[in-house]
Protein backbone atom coordinates (compact mmCIF):
# COMPACT_ATOMS: atom_id res chain seq x y z
CA UNK A 1 0.00 0.00 0.00
CA UNK A 2 1.38 3.41 -1.02
CA UNK A 3 1.39 6.39 1.32
CA UNK A 4 -1.34 8.10 -0.74
CA UNK A 5 -3.61 5.05 -0.48
CA UNK A 6 -2.95 4.86 3.27
CA UNK A 7 -4.21 8.40 3.91
CA UNK A 8 -6.85 8.59 1.11
CA UNK A 9 -9.90 8.34 3.41
CA UNK A 10 -8.37 10.66 6.03
CA UNK A 11 -7.56 13.23 3.36
CA UNK A 12 -11.14 13.15 2.07
CA UNK A 13 -12.51 13.79 5.57
CA UNK A 14 -10.05 16.64 6.08
CA UNK A 15 -11.14 18.29 2.83
CA UNK A 16 -14.91 17.80 3.26
CA UNK A 17 -15.47 18.16 7.03
CA UNK A 18 -14.42 20.39 9.91
CA UNK A 19 -13.00 17.52 11.98
CA UNK A 20 -9.58 18.10 13.51
CA UNK A 21 -6.54 16.16 12.39
CA UNK A 22 -6.54 14.17 15.65
CA UNK A 23 -10.23 13.22 15.26
CA UNK A 24 -9.72 12.16 11.65
CA UNK A 25 -6.63 10.11 12.54
CA UNK A 26 -8.57 8.32 15.29
CA UNK A 27 -11.50 7.54 12.98
CA UNK A 28 -9.25 6.28 10.17
CA UNK A 29 -6.90 4.47 12.57
CA UNK A 30 -3.73 6.19 11.40
CA UNK A 31 -1.02 7.98 13.38
CA UNK A 32 -1.75 11.65 14.10
CA UNK A 33 1.86 12.74 13.53
CA UNK A 34 2.09 10.75 10.31
CA UNK A 35 -1.16 12.19 8.93
CA UNK A 36 -0.13 15.76 9.77
CA UNK A 37 3.27 15.26 8.16
CA UNK A 38 1.55 13.88 5.06
CA UNK A 39 -0.76 16.92 4.88
CA UNK A 40 2.04 19.46 5.30
CA UNK A 41 4.18 17.76 2.67
CA UNK A 42 1.73 16.74 -0.08
CA UNK A 43 -1.45 18.78 0.51
CA UNK A 44 -0.28 21.99 2.08
CA UNK A 45 -2.86 23.98 0.13
CA UNK A 46 -5.65 22.17 2.03
CA UNK A 47 -4.14 23.20 5.37
CA UNK A 48 -3.85 26.82 4.22
CA UNK A 49 -7.42 26.74 2.92
CA UNK A 50 -8.76 25.41 6.24
CA UNK A 51 -7.13 28.28 8.13
CA UNK A 52 -8.12 30.91 5.57
CA UNK A 53 -4.56 31.67 4.53
CA UNK A 54 -3.85 32.62 0.93
CA UNK A 55 -1.00 30.87 -0.86
CA UNK A 56 1.86 33.20 -1.73
CA UNK A 57 5.18 32.89 -3.49
CA UNK A 58 6.87 33.16 -0.10
CA UNK A 59 6.23 29.95 1.91
CA UNK A 60 4.03 30.42 4.98
CA UNK A 61 5.33 28.78 8.14
CA UNK A 62 2.29 27.12 9.72
CA UNK A 63 3.87 26.39 13.09
CA UNK A 64 6.53 28.96 13.97
CA UNK A 65 8.98 28.25 16.76
CA UNK A 66 7.52 30.99 18.92
CA UNK A 67 4.83 33.65 18.75
CA UNK A 68 1.34 33.24 17.36
CA UNK A 69 0.55 30.75 14.64
CA UNK A 70 -0.98 32.01 11.38
CA UNK A 71 -4.08 29.92 12.09
CA UNK A 72 -4.52 31.49 15.55
CA UNK A 73 -3.96 34.96 14.14
CA UNK A 74 -6.58 34.34 11.48
CA UNK A 75 -9.02 33.02 14.06
CA UNK A 76 -8.75 35.90 16.55
CA UNK A 77 -7.71 38.88 14.41
CA UNK A 78 -11.21 40.43 14.12
CA UNK A 79 -11.91 39.97 17.83
CA UNK A 80 -8.50 41.47 18.73
CA UNK A 81 -9.17 44.47 16.49
CA UNK A 82 -12.53 44.95 18.23
CA UNK A 83 -10.85 44.85 21.66
CA UNK A 84 -8.50 47.60 20.52
CA UNK A 85 -11.32 49.74 19.08
CA UNK A 86 -13.23 52.43 21.02
CA UNK A 87 -16.39 51.29 19.22
CA UNK A 88 -16.56 48.23 21.47
CA UNK A 89 -15.14 49.86 24.61
CA UNK A 90 -18.37 49.30 26.58
CA UNK A 91 -18.25 45.55 25.97
CA UNK A 92 -16.06 43.28 28.04
CA UNK A 93 -13.76 40.62 26.53
CA UNK A 94 -16.28 37.80 27.00
CA UNK A 95 -19.01 39.75 25.18
CA UNK A 96 -16.66 40.53 22.28
CA UNK A 97 -15.63 36.86 22.09
CA UNK A 98 -19.26 35.73 21.87
CA UNK A 99 -19.96 38.41 19.25
CA UNK A 100 -17.22 37.05 16.98
CA UNK A 101 -17.91 33.38 17.71
CA UNK A 102 -14.65 32.51 19.44
CA UNK A 103 -13.89 31.00 22.83
CA UNK A 104 -14.01 33.50 25.70
CA UNK A 105 -11.11 31.83 27.51
CA UNK A 106 -9.20 31.39 24.27
CA UNK A 107 -9.50 35.08 23.35
CA UNK A 108 -8.49 36.15 26.86
CA UNK A 109 -5.41 33.92 26.82
CA UNK A 110 -4.51 35.02 23.29
CA UNK A 111 -4.61 38.67 24.36
CA UNK A 112 -2.52 38.03 27.48
CA UNK A 113 0.11 36.20 25.46
CA UNK A 114 0.40 38.41 22.40
CA UNK A 115 -1.44 41.69 23.03
CA UNK A 116 -1.07 42.49 26.73
CA UNK A 117 -0.68 46.18 25.78
CA UNK A 118 -4.24 46.18 24.37
CA UNK A 119 -5.58 44.89 27.68
CA UNK A 120 -3.76 47.65 29.58
CA UNK A 121 -4.95 50.43 27.25
CA UNK A 122 -8.49 49.08 27.28
CA UNK A 123 -8.63 48.93 31.10
CA UNK A 124 -7.31 52.51 31.48
CA UNK A 125 -9.82 53.84 28.94
CA UNK A 126 -12.76 52.08 30.64
CA UNK A 127 -11.70 53.45 34.04
CA UNK A 128 -11.40 56.96 32.57
CA UNK A 129 -14.92 56.74 31.13
CA UNK A 130 -16.34 55.37 34.37
CA UNK A 131 -17.49 52.11 32.84
CA UNK A 132 -15.01 49.85 34.61
CA UNK A 133 -16.35 46.83 36.49
CA UNK A 134 -13.96 47.40 39.45
CA UNK A 135 -12.55 43.92 39.04
CA UNK A 136 -8.85 43.44 39.67
CA UNK A 137 -6.95 42.41 36.56
CA UNK A 138 -3.64 40.56 36.34
CA UNK A 139 -2.32 37.71 38.45
CA UNK A 140 -4.41 36.67 41.40
CA UNK A 141 -2.93 36.89 44.87
CA UNK A 142 -3.06 33.16 45.57
CA UNK A 143 -1.37 32.48 42.19
CA UNK A 144 1.43 34.93 43.01
CA UNK A 145 1.98 33.25 46.37
CA UNK A 146 1.77 29.75 44.89
CA UNK A 147 4.29 30.37 42.10
CA UNK A 148 6.60 32.90 43.81
CA UNK A 149 9.25 30.33 44.80
CA UNK A 150 9.06 28.63 41.39
CA UNK A 151 9.52 31.91 39.48
CA UNK A 152 12.57 32.82 41.57
CA UNK A 153 14.06 29.36 41.06
CA UNK A 154 13.50 29.49 37.29
CA UNK A 155 15.04 32.97 37.08
CA UNK A 156 18.13 32.21 39.17
CA UNK A 157 18.98 28.64 38.17
CA UNK A 158 19.45 26.69 34.94
CA UNK A 159 16.56 24.30 35.62
CA UNK A 160 13.77 23.80 33.09
CA UNK A 161 10.14 24.70 33.89
CA UNK A 162 9.28 21.01 34.34
CA UNK A 163 12.17 20.53 36.80
CA UNK A 164 11.16 23.67 38.72
CA UNK A 165 7.52 22.54 38.85
CA UNK A 166 8.57 19.15 40.19
CA UNK A 167 10.89 20.67 42.83
CA UNK A 168 8.28 23.20 43.99
CA UNK A 169 5.41 20.68 43.75
CA UNK A 170 3.21 22.88 41.54
CA UNK A 171 1.31 22.14 38.34
CA UNK A 172 3.53 22.17 35.24
CA UNK A 173 0.74 23.52 33.01
CA UNK A 174 -0.23 26.16 35.55
CA UNK A 175 3.35 27.35 36.09
CA UNK A 176 4.05 27.39 32.35
CA UNK A 177 0.96 29.50 31.65
CA UNK A 178 1.64 31.80 34.62
CA UNK A 179 5.19 32.47 33.36
CA UNK A 180 4.00 33.20 29.81
CA UNK A 181 1.27 35.56 31.01
CA UNK A 182 3.01 37.52 33.75
CA UNK A 183 6.78 36.98 33.44
CA UNK A 184 7.50 37.46 29.75
CA UNK A 185 10.90 39.09 30.46
CA UNK A 186 12.12 35.95 32.24
CA UNK A 187 10.91 33.78 29.36
CA UNK A 188 12.69 36.03 26.82
CA UNK A 189 15.90 35.90 28.84
CA UNK A 190 15.87 32.11 28.97
CA UNK A 191 15.02 31.94 25.26
CA UNK A 192 18.05 34.12 24.43
CA UNK A 193 20.27 31.85 26.52
CA UNK A 194 18.99 28.82 24.63
CA UNK A 195 19.65 30.43 21.25
CA UNK A 196 23.21 31.16 22.35
CA UNK A 197 23.67 27.60 23.64
CA UNK A 198 22.66 26.15 20.24
CA UNK A 199 25.92 27.34 18.73
CA UNK A 200 28.12 25.91 21.47
CA UNK A 201 26.93 23.25 23.92
CA UNK A 202 28.85 23.13 27.18
CA UNK A 203 28.81 20.12 29.45
CA UNK A 204 26.80 20.75 32.59
CA UNK A 205 25.04 23.81 31.14
CA UNK A 206 21.65 24.12 29.38
CA UNK A 207 21.59 23.27 25.68
CA UNK A 208 19.38 24.73 22.96
CA UNK A 209 16.33 22.79 24.17
CA UNK A 210 16.75 24.02 27.75
CA UNK A 211 17.89 20.71 29.18
CA UNK A 212 21.25 20.37 30.89
CA UNK A 213 23.89 19.05 28.50
CA UNK A 214 24.85 15.85 30.33
CA UNK A 215 24.81 12.16 29.36
CA UNK A 216 21.86 9.98 30.23
CA UNK A 217 22.29 7.90 33.43
CA UNK A 218 21.90 4.69 31.38
CA UNK A 219 24.76 5.77 29.09
CA UNK A 220 27.01 6.61 32.05
CA UNK A 221 26.35 3.21 33.58
CA UNK A 222 26.92 1.43 30.26
CA UNK A 223 30.41 2.87 29.75
CA UNK A 224 31.41 3.16 33.43
CA UNK A 225 33.84 0.22 33.46
CA UNK A 226 35.32 1.11 30.05
CA UNK A 227 35.86 4.70 31.16
CA UNK A 228 37.68 3.56 34.33
CA UNK A 229 40.06 1.47 32.22
CA UNK A 230 40.62 4.37 29.80
CA UNK A 231 41.30 6.75 32.68
CA UNK A 232 43.53 4.61 34.90
CA UNK A 233 45.33 2.23 32.51
CA UNK A 234 47.44 2.50 29.37
CA UNK A 235 45.15 0.17 27.37
CA UNK A 236 44.13 1.31 23.90
CA UNK A 237 40.44 1.82 23.09
CA UNK A 238 40.15 -1.35 20.99
CA UNK A 239 41.45 -3.50 23.85
CA UNK A 240 39.12 -1.77 26.32
CA UNK A 241 35.96 -2.42 24.27
CA UNK A 242 37.04 -6.00 23.64
CA UNK A 243 37.41 -6.56 27.39
CA UNK A 244 34.22 -4.74 28.46
CA UNK A 245 31.96 -5.74 25.55
CA UNK A 246 30.76 -2.22 24.68
CA UNK A 247 30.54 -1.06 21.02
CA UNK A 248 33.73 0.52 19.67
CA UNK A 249 32.13 3.47 17.85
CA UNK A 250 29.72 4.07 20.72
CA UNK A 251 32.57 4.31 23.24
CA UNK A 252 34.59 6.57 20.96
CA UNK A 253 31.58 8.88 20.56
CA UNK A 254 31.03 8.84 24.33
CA UNK A 255 34.66 9.89 24.91
CA UNK A 256 34.60 12.63 22.25
CA UNK A 257 31.33 14.06 23.54
CA UNK A 258 31.61 13.80 27.32
CA UNK A 259 35.27 13.17 28.18
CA UNK A 260 37.36 15.24 25.79
CA UNK A 261 39.62 16.17 28.71
CA UNK A 262 40.76 12.54 29.02
CA UNK A 263 41.40 12.29 25.27
CA UNK A 264 43.40 15.54 25.32
CA UNK A 265 45.35 14.30 28.32
CA UNK A 266 46.39 11.22 26.33
CA UNK A 267 47.51 13.55 23.56
CA UNK A 268 49.74 15.51 25.91
CA UNK A 269 47.61 18.69 25.94
CA UNK A 270 47.62 20.73 29.16
CA UNK A 271 43.85 21.09 29.65
CA UNK A 272 44.35 23.56 32.51
CA UNK A 273 45.49 26.23 30.03
CA UNK A 274 43.01 25.67 27.17
CA UNK A 275 39.27 25.38 26.57
CA UNK A 276 38.77 21.66 25.97
CA UNK A 277 35.56 22.23 23.99
CA UNK A 278 37.29 24.48 21.44
CA UNK A 279 40.18 22.17 20.52
CA UNK A 280 39.90 20.14 17.33
CA UNK A 281 40.91 16.59 18.25
CA UNK A 282 42.07 16.01 14.67
CA UNK A 283 44.77 18.64 15.17
CA UNK A 284 46.25 16.91 18.24
CA UNK A 285 48.71 14.03 18.14
CA UNK A 286 47.53 10.83 19.79
CA UNK A 287 49.97 8.45 21.45
CA UNK A 288 49.81 5.49 23.80
CA UNK A 289 50.08 5.82 27.56
CA UNK A 290 52.30 2.73 27.47
CA UNK A 291 54.77 4.62 25.24
CA UNK A 292 54.70 7.61 27.56
CA UNK A 293 55.50 5.45 30.59
CA UNK A 294 58.18 3.57 28.63
CA UNK A 295 60.15 6.73 27.85
CA UNK A 296 59.27 8.71 31.00
CA UNK A 297 62.45 7.86 32.99
CA UNK A 298 64.75 8.51 30.03
CA UNK A 299 63.08 11.88 29.37
CA UNK A 300 63.39 12.77 33.05
CA UNK A 301 67.13 12.00 32.94
CA UNK A 302 67.56 14.28 29.90
CA UNK A 303 65.72 17.09 31.68
CA UNK A 304 67.94 16.51 34.72
CA UNK A 305 71.06 17.03 32.60
CA UNK A 306 72.05 13.71 31.02
CA UNK A 307 75.02 14.12 28.66
CA UNK A 308 73.36 12.83 25.50
CA UNK A 309 70.32 11.12 24.04
CA UNK A 310 72.50 8.10 23.27
CA UNK A 311 73.59 7.82 26.88
CA UNK A 312 70.03 8.20 28.24
CA UNK A 313 68.73 5.55 25.82
CA UNK A 314 71.53 3.13 26.74
CA UNK A 315 71.04 3.65 30.48
CA UNK A 316 67.35 2.73 30.27
CA UNK A 317 67.63 -0.04 27.68
CA UNK A 318 66.02 1.88 24.81
CA UNK A 319 66.83 1.95 21.11
CA UNK A 320 68.60 5.32 20.54
CA UNK A 321 67.05 6.07 17.13
CA UNK A 322 63.52 5.16 18.26
CA UNK A 323 63.98 7.30 21.36
CA UNK A 324 65.13 10.25 19.21
CA UNK A 325 62.05 9.92 16.97
CA UNK A 326 59.77 9.86 20.03
CA UNK A 327 61.43 13.00 21.40
CA UNK A 328 61.00 14.84 18.10
CA UNK A 329 57.26 14.06 18.11
CA UNK A 330 56.38 14.59 21.78
CA UNK A 331 59.25 16.60 23.29
CA UNK A 332 60.40 18.83 20.42
CA UNK A 333 62.06 21.44 22.67
CA UNK A 334 64.05 18.77 24.47
CA UNK A 335 65.01 17.14 21.18
CA UNK A 336 66.17 20.51 19.85
CA UNK A 337 68.20 21.19 22.98
CA UNK A 338 70.02 17.87 22.60
CA UNK A 339 70.14 18.10 18.83
CA UNK A 340 73.07 20.57 18.60
CA UNK A 341 76.24 21.01 20.64
CA UNK A 342 79.00 23.62 20.82
CA UNK A 343 82.55 22.50 20.01
CA UNK A 344 85.73 23.77 21.68
CA UNK A 345 86.30 26.33 18.92
CA UNK A 346 82.73 27.70 19.23
CA UNK A 347 81.10 25.84 16.34
CA UNK A 348 77.63 24.28 16.60
CA UNK A 349 77.44 20.71 15.38
CA UNK A 350 74.83 17.99 15.47
CA UNK A 351 75.02 15.97 18.67
CA UNK A 352 73.92 12.92 16.73
CA UNK A 353 76.82 13.31 14.30
CA UNK A 354 79.25 14.10 17.13
CA UNK A 355 78.24 10.92 18.95
CA UNK A 356 78.33 8.90 15.72
CA UNK A 357 81.81 10.01 14.65
CA UNK A 358 83.40 10.45 18.10
CA UNK A 359 85.35 7.15 18.03
CA UNK A 360 86.45 7.65 14.42
CA UNK A 361 87.81 11.13 15.18
CA UNK A 362 89.61 9.83 18.28
CA UNK A 363 91.37 7.18 16.18
CA UNK A 364 92.08 9.67 13.41
CA UNK A 365 93.80 12.24 15.63
CA UNK A 366 95.77 9.70 17.73
CA UNK A 367 96.95 7.26 15.04
CA UNK A 368 98.39 7.33 11.55
CA UNK A 369 95.53 5.24 10.15
CA UNK A 370 93.73 7.01 7.30
CA UNK A 371 90.05 7.95 7.35
CA UNK A 372 89.03 5.41 4.74
CA UNK A 373 90.44 2.55 6.79
CA UNK A 374 88.85 3.88 9.99
CA UNK A 375 85.46 4.24 8.26
CA UNK A 376 85.61 0.64 7.01
CA UNK A 377 86.64 -0.63 10.46
CA UNK A 378 83.74 1.17 12.23
CA UNK A 379 81.15 0.58 9.50
CA UNK A 380 80.81 4.25 8.59
CA UNK A 381 80.32 5.93 5.21
CA UNK A 382 83.72 7.32 4.23
CA UNK A 383 82.42 10.37 2.34
CA UNK A 384 80.18 11.41 5.25
CA UNK A 385 82.97 10.96 7.79
CA UNK A 386 85.44 12.87 5.61
CA UNK A 387 83.04 15.76 5.10
CA UNK A 388 82.31 15.99 8.84
CA UNK A 389 86.03 16.05 9.71
CA UNK A 390 86.84 18.72 7.09
CA UNK A 391 83.98 20.97 8.22
CA UNK A 392 84.15 20.59 11.97
CA UNK A 393 87.47 19.08 13.08
CA UNK A 394 90.39 21.03 11.51
CA UNK A 395 92.45 20.55 14.71
CA UNK A 396 92.05 16.76 14.40
CA UNK A 397 93.36 16.98 10.82
CA UNK A 398 96.38 19.01 12.03
CA UNK A 399 97.20 16.47 14.75
CA UNK A 400 96.85 13.61 12.24
CA UNK A 401 99.22 15.36 9.78
CA UNK A 402 101.73 15.95 12.59
CA UNK A 403 101.64 12.24 13.46
CA UNK A 404 102.24 11.33 9.79
CA UNK A 405 105.28 13.67 9.59
CA UNK A 406 106.81 12.19 12.73
CA UNK A 407 106.15 8.70 11.38
CA UNK A 408 107.96 9.49 8.10
CA UNK A 409 110.98 10.93 9.92
CA UNK A 410 111.46 7.72 11.83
Amino acid sequence: MSIHEKYEKALQLYAETDLTGAEIAKECQVAVAGFRAYLYRYHRWLVLKRYGIKETEVPVKLRPKKGQRPSSHQKYKDAVAACDSLTYIRLNISEIARMFGVSETGLGNFLRLHYSDILERREKERMKRGIGDNKKRGARRHSVEMYDKAVKMYNTTEKTISEVAEDCKVSLGGLSQYMRFYHKAVIRKRSAEREKAKRHNRIGHPSGNGRKHIPEPETVEKYKKALELYKHTSMIVKDIVQQTGVPLEGFRYYLRTWHRDLMLERRGVNIATVDRDCIDLKQTKRYLKSSASKYADAIASLKAGSKSIQQAATNFGLHPETFRMYLKEHEPELAMRYGMMKTADGKYVSKLAAEKYAEAIRLYETTTENLKSIAQKLGLVYNSLGGYVRRNCPEAMERHQALLKNHRKH
